[in-house]
């Protein structure tokens, strides 16, 4: 029996692994967080998530208000649900962040990601690429006599596929924008 009273099932390489096995249910969040557009916000932004060790799996900023100098950062993490809600907060509590906005339960959102696929190929690869390009709704934006570079813009989901696709065809090197996000509705 162990002195320290683990139960049964739990893991015993270390005690900070006993929470409830529901809450070890990671899921995808996209977040729309509204800063102020000045040097060193985004650094901040970031440093929450690397201070404590929290993941991003997307990342994109622009300018969205000129007069006002604010910035929106979309940024799409994993994380249990009691993560994703610290994040939140956290972020709320950073001086030049003005909203937080958790687009995946506030209701249908529109996401969308642009992808650049350089594709080499000759013969009939080089075909089977220009038809599956056709199919996913890919530009051709520069063909030379062994390569074809393809723009794209979709959901993640269909941006993975079409990197898949091109795989056996070719690809040999792939550009991707990061999750343009935004809320459906009024």
């Amino acid at each position: 029996m162990s002195a320290l009273r683990i139960k049964k099932g739990s893991s015993r390489k270390s005690a900070y692994d006993l929470r409830p096995a529901f809450d070890d249910v990671e899921e995808r969040h996209t977040l729309a967080v509204i800063v102020d557009n000045e040097p060193g916000v985004l650094a901040r932004v970031i440093g929450l998530f690397s201070g404590r060790g929290y993941n991003i799996e997307s990342l994109t900023v622009a300018e969205v208000d000129h007069t006002g100098h604010r910035s929106r950062i979309t940024i799409v993490t994993t994380g249990t649900p009691k993560v994703i809600e610290q994040i939140k907060a956290q972020l709320g509590r950073l001086i030049p962040v003005y909203e937080v906005h958790d687009l995946t339960v506030e209701g249908p959102a529109v996401e969308r990601e642009l992808g650049l696929f350089k594709v080499v190929s000759t013969g009939e690869k080089r075909v089977e690429a220009l038809r599956l390009a056709d199919i996913f709704r890919a530009n051709v934006v520069d063909s030379t006599l062994e390569s074809f570079i393809f723009e794209i813009t979709g959901s993640p989901e269909k941006i993975d596929a079409f990197a898949d696709l091109m795989r056996p065809l070719g690809l040999s090197e792939v550009a991707r924008t990061g999750v343009a996000a935004i809320a459906r509705g009024t």
